[in-house]
């Protein structure tokens, strides 16, 4: 038995979930996320907890096993509380700002670069250069965090550059000076 697939799920109040078609639909206050599932997976929903188990004990079907489980869980936590990832812009100039749906940014270049904000995600930049980006789909969030940090990695020797918030990044030392 998977060790994450045979966890139940527990659905808060307020939720509805439905599994029709080999597809799974997740209602809540924030919004609504659906996601496809292989057929070999199957769910049982008991009151407010639903179960996921699996037909048959092939290893394909095993990975499949946690992996709706923790695709399912994701939804639930997405439409009820929503999913925040948070980074740091360090250097001097290195700015961002949020301009409708664009977000500008200067990061040393000699340009500014825009980036499109997808729907359904939001992003805020507070003035100590922390930006944060909020949505209710995990996987979307993550990508755009992902994508936002790859503009200007940190560097290792002044730190400068986008960087999440838990990130922790080994510092070098320089050059020394040899007489």
């Amino acid at each position: 038995m998977s060790r994450i697939g045979k966890i139940p799920v527990k659905v808060p109040g307020g939720i509805k979930v439905t599994f029709q078609n080999e597809e799974i639909t997740v209602e809540g206050p924030k919004g609504k996320l659906q996601q496809k599932y292989h057929p070999v997976i199957e769910f049982k929903a008991e009151g407010d907890i639903i179960v996921v188990t699996r037909k048959n004990e092939e290893k394909q079907s095993k990975a499949f096993h946690g992996l709706y489980r923790n695709l399912l869980n994701n939804m639930i936590v997405g439409v009820s509380n929503g999913f925040n990832r948070s980074l740091i812009i360090n250097g001097v100039g290195y700015k961002a700002e949020v301009q409708g749906k664009l977000l500008l940014m200067s990061l040393g270049y000699s340009n500014d670069i825009f980036v499109g904000i997808p729907e359904g995600l939001a992003v805020v930049v507070d003035q100590g250069g922390k930006l944060t980006v909020s949505g209710i789909d995990k996987q979307r969030v993550g990508e755009f965090a992902a994508q936002i940090r790859k503009l200007r990695g940190p560097e290792p020797y002044k730190g400068k550059g986008i960087r999440y918030d838990d990130e922790i990044i080994r510092r070098k030392v320089g050059k020394s000076g040899v007489k």
